[in-house]
């Protein structure tokens, strides 16, 4: 896996929009206020958080999406405080 981010992700502490199917009804637009990337936050990629329930979520839809697998993920929330992960393909704009 590619090696863990050392400085916070650029929009860490704000809230935008994605694009993403966070609740199985599709692809839609939703705010999301990023904590930060995952793995700086949890200390370990997304694959290896076995049992955590917003990587075992990102896990289904990253397949049934076809989002890439890598750690380019970040952590964030929604509207109604749930716990995401989203590929930064999934953010408008592409911001990285």
């Amino acid at each position: 896996m590619s090696a863990r981010h050392t400085t916070p992700h650029p929009l860490a502490g704000q809230t935008i929009t994605i694009t993403a199917n966070l609740h199985g009804s599709g692809p839609g637009e939703h705010e999301f206020t990023i904590e930060d990337w995952n793995d700086r936050l949890f200390g370990r990629s997304w694959m290896d958080m076995q049992g955590h329930p917003a990587s075992m979520i990102y896990a289904v839809r990253s397949a049934v999406d076809g989002l890439p697998l890598d750690n380019e993920v970040v952590y964030g929330t929604t509207g109604g405080g749930l716990g995401h992960l989203v590929h930064v393909s999934e953010i408008q704009g592409g911001a990285r």
